[in-house]
C-alpha cells in the first residue's frame, strides 16, 4: 500500500490525536472519521410525516421516562 505525506497545524494534529485509540493508527482515525456523517447530511432524509411520528415517539418515551430529560 503506498502512502502520501500531510502536514497538519498544531491544532489540527491535537484534535486527531483526541480521536485515536489505544492500537490505532492515524490512517485508521482518518477513516473512521471521515466515515461518519454528520446531521446535516442525513437532513431531509425523512418525509415530514415520518419526521412528525419520530417525534412524537420521542416525547411519548421522554413521558415515560422524566428522570431522563433533566
Amino acid at each position: 500500500m503506498s502512502t502520501k505525506t500531510i502536514s497538519l497545524d498544531e491544532e489540527a494534529y491535537e484534535r486527531l490525536k483526541a480521536h485515536k485509540r489505544e492500537g490505532e493508527s492515524f490512517s485508521d482515525v482518518v477513516k473512521r472519521i471521515a466515515g461518519e456523517r454528520s446531521w446535516t447530511e442525513v437532513a431531509g432524509i425523512l418525509s415530514e410525516d415520518e419526521a412528525d411520528e419520530l417525534e412524537s415517539l420521542v416525547r411519548a418515551g421522554r413521558g415515560r421516562s422524566p428522570e431522563r430529560c433533566d
